[in-house]
C-alpha cells in the first residue's frame, strides 16, 4: 500500500515518509476483505483515534502529526505492485473482484477533524476523528497511528524539557545519530521543533520542513589536526572596513602567549593540534566561530586555545558565538569557565568575551536538565540527543483507533477492562476555561448537542467518577477542526513555526498544578448528560 508524492507542498520526504507510512498489517487486509464480502465496503463510519493515558507521568500531551496525516491522506492510493503483493498474501481464492476495488480507492471520500497541531492533547480526548467508507477508513488505522503516536510523543517530549529549562535556555536537537531510522529521525527533528527546541542539527529538518538548523565542531574534527599543518590561506580581513588582512595564525601565537601568562599556564600545555583545528575553524567561520573544549583538557588546553583564537578574531572585529562542553561535571565546569571568561575581558579590556554563550551536552535528561537549568548557572544553551528523540521514560503514547458509528448509529466497544471501554457516537469536544484563562476540564458530547455555553452552569460526568458535578465556565472553546472534506484541504495548513508557537501559547494556559512534571493534578475530561446516558444505556443491553 503507497502513497503516491502528490504536488501539494506539504513538507516531507524520505522512503518511509512518502511509503512506509501507509504500510498496513494482514489483518488490516483481511478486515476489508470481509468488509467486501459482506456487502459493507461503502457504508458510512467513523473512527477516532486517542490515548488512553498521558506519557511520562504527566498530565498533558501535544497534538502532533497533522500535517503528515493530511499528506499521506491526500496522496493516498493502491499501485499495482501493492494490489499484487496483497494478492499474494490473501487466500488463493479470493474473489478478483475484491483487488480491482482496492485499485480504485483514494481519499475522495474521506473527512478528517482533528486538533490543531500543538494542541494540548488529554486521554480519551480525540485527536483525529476519520470519517469515511468503512473498508477505507479502516484500512487506514495503522498508517494514521503511526504518524499521530510518535510525533505526539516527542513533541510532548520536548514541551516537557522545554519547561524545565524556562523559556531563556536554548535547547538544541542532536539526536539525529540516535534514532530509530533516518525517518524516526527527521520526524523527531520535526516534533521537537514544535514541543519547544530552538534548533536541530538535522539539515534535512531544515531542508524539508523549515526547522532551524544548528551545529557546533565536532572532535574528531579537532583531533584530526597535530599542529603541524599550515593553513593554506592563513589571513584573514577585518570584519567592517577594507583594513590590511592579517595572519590569523600568527596573531592566535601572540594572544596565546599573553593568555598563557594570564592563566598561569605554560605555552606548551595548550595542544597544538586543538589550536590549529581552531585556527581552521576560524578562517572557514570567522563570525560563527565556536570551540568544543573538552577534546583534551579543558583548564589546560581547550580554554586558552579558545581564548587565543577567540581575541585574536576580537581584533579584526569578530565575536566568537559560543563554547560547548561535551563531559565532566558539566555545571560546575561552566561556573569555571564564566570565572575565566570575566578575568579575561576585565585584564584585556574586552566586555564582549565575558557573556560568550556556554553550552553543553551529553547524555542530557530531564533530572540532569533541571540541575543544570537552575537559577543562577552560567550554562546558556543545551544540546539533547538520545533522551529526547528516544522518549526512554516511555517509548510509545499508545495510541488507538475505535470505531464510534456507522451508518449513523452508535458503536461500543465493551471489555472486561474498563480502560479499553470506548465512548460511542459521533463527538464534539469543548475546552472550557475559568475566568483567568487557565483551563479548567475537557466535555465530550454527540455531535447533536447544542455546544456550552459561557456564564451557564453545565452538568458534566467526569470520567472515571461516579457522580457528576456541575461546572460554570467563563469561556468555551471547540477543540475539533475539520481539515479535510471528501478529500480536500477546507482551510490552510499552518506552518510548523506558527504550530510551535501554538504549542506555548496553549501550555501557557494550563494551570501549574496540571503543568508540573512529578506528581501532577490530573486534568479532567468529562462526558455531557446525553453522552453519559448513551453509555450507560449501550452497556446495559451489552451493546449493538
Amino acid at each position: 500500500m503507497a502513497s503516491e508524492r502528490g504536488a501539494e507542498p506539504v513538507p516531507g520526504d524520505g522512503a518511509a515518509a512518502r511509503d512506509g507510512a501507509a504500510a498496513e498489517n494482514r489483518a488490516a487486509a483481511e478486515n476489508a476483505l470481509g468488509y467486501w464480502r459482506a456487502g459493507r465496503a461503502r457504508d458510512h463510519a467513523e473512527f477516532e483515534l486517542f490515548f488512553r493515558r498521558c506519557p511520562f507521568g504527566g498530565a498533558f500531551a501535544l497534538a502532533a502529526g497533522l500535517r503528515d496525516c493530511l499528506r499521506f491522506l491526500r496522496t493516498f492510493c493502491l499501485r499495482d505492485a501493492d494490489v499484487q503483493f496483497l494478492a499474494s498474501v490473501l487466500p488463493p481464492d479470493t474473489d478478483p473482484a475484491f483487488f480491482e476495488h482496492l485499485r480504485t480507492l483514494d481519499c475522495s471520500g474521506v473527512t478528517l477533524r482533528a486538533l490543531p497541531e500543538g494542541s494540548l492533547a488529554f486521554p480519551g480526548v480525540p485527536l483525529l476523528q476519520v470519517s469515511g467508507p468503512l473498508l477505507l477508513v479502516q484500512l487506514l488505522e495503522t498508517p494514521l497511528l503511526c504518524l499521530v503516536s510518535y510525533a505526539s510523543l516527542v513533541a510532548t517530549n520536548a514541551a516537557r524539557l522545554r519547561l524545565i529549562a524556562g523559556p531563556n535556555k536554548r535547547l538544541m536537537e542532536f539526536g539525529l545519530r540516535r534514532a530509530q531510522g533516518p525517518d524516526g529521525g527527521l520526524t523527531a527533528s520535526t516534533y521537537s521543533y514544535l514541543g519547544g527546541f530552538d534548533s536541530s542539527s538535522n539539515t534535512l529538518a531544515g531542508q524539508l520542513r523549515g526547522v532551524p538548523v544548528a551545529g557546533t565542531l565536532a572532535h574528531s574534527f579537532i583531533t584530526s589536526f597535530l599542529g603541524s599543518e599550515v593553513p593554506p590561506d592563513p589571513m584573514l580581513a577585518p570584519a567592517i572596513g577594507t583594513g590590511p588582512r592579517v595572519d590569523l595564525t600568527t596573531s592566535v601565537k601572540v594572544w596565546l602567549e599573553r593568555v598563557c601568562a594570564h592563566l598561569g599556564l605554560g605555552m606548551q600545555e595548550p595542544h597544538p593540534g586543538e589550536r590549529a583545528a581552531f585556527v581552521a575553524y576560524a578562517l572557514a567561520f570567522p563570525r560563527a566561530f565556536q570551540g568544543l573544549l573538552d577534546s583534551y583538557s579543558v583548564q589546560r588546553s581547550g580554554l586558552p586555545n579558545f581564548l587565543g583564537v577567540a581575541l585574536a578574531l576580537g581584533e579584526l572585529g569578530y565575536r566568537a558565538v559560543g563554547v560547548r562542553l561535551d563531559s565532566g561535571d558539566l555545571l560546575q565546569q561552566a561556573q569555571e569557565i564564566r570565572a575565566v571568561f570575566r578575568t579575561t575581558a576585565t585584564r584585556f579590556q574586552v566586555p564582549w568575551l565575558e557573556f560568550i554563550p556556554i553550552t553543553v551536552s551529553n547524555n542530557i535528561d530531564e533530572e540532569e536538565l533541571a540541575r543544570l537549568a537552575q537559577e543562577g548557572t552560567e550554562v546558556n544553551a543545551f544540546g539533547i540527543g538520545t533522551s529526547l528523540v528516544t522518549c526512554p521514560r516511555q517509548p510509545s503514547l499508545g495510541c488507538v483507533y475505535k470505531l464510534v458509528s456507522v451508518g449513523g448509529q452508535p458503536r461500543m466497544k465493551l471489555t472486561e477492562e474498563p480502560e479499553k471501554q470506548t465512548l460511542p457516537g459521533s463527538k464534539a469536544a469543548f475546552r472550557l476555561l475559568d475566568s483567568a484563562g487557565f483551563l479548567l476540564l475537557d466535555v465530550l458530547q454527540l455531535a447533536e448537542e447544542p455546544p456550552p455555553q459561557a456564564e451557564k452552569e453545565l452538568k458534566v460526568w467526569p470520567l472515571g467518577a461516579r457522580d457528576p458535578c456541575t461546572v460554570k465556565p467563563a469561556r468555551v472553546e471547540p477543540l475539533l477542526r475539520r481539515w479535510l472534506h471528501k478529500g480536500q484541504l477546507c482551510e490552510p495548513l499552518p506552518s510548523l513555526a506558527e504550530s510551535r508557537a501554538f504549542a506555548q501559547w496553549s501550555l501557557n494556559r494550563l494551570s501549574p498544578a496540571h503543568k508540573q512534571l512529578q506528581s501532577p493534578a490530573p486534568y479532567q475530561v468529562a462526558l455531557s448528560e446525553q453522552l453519559r446516558a448513551l453509555v450507560d444505556r449501550l452497556s446495559a443491553r451489552g451493546a449493538p
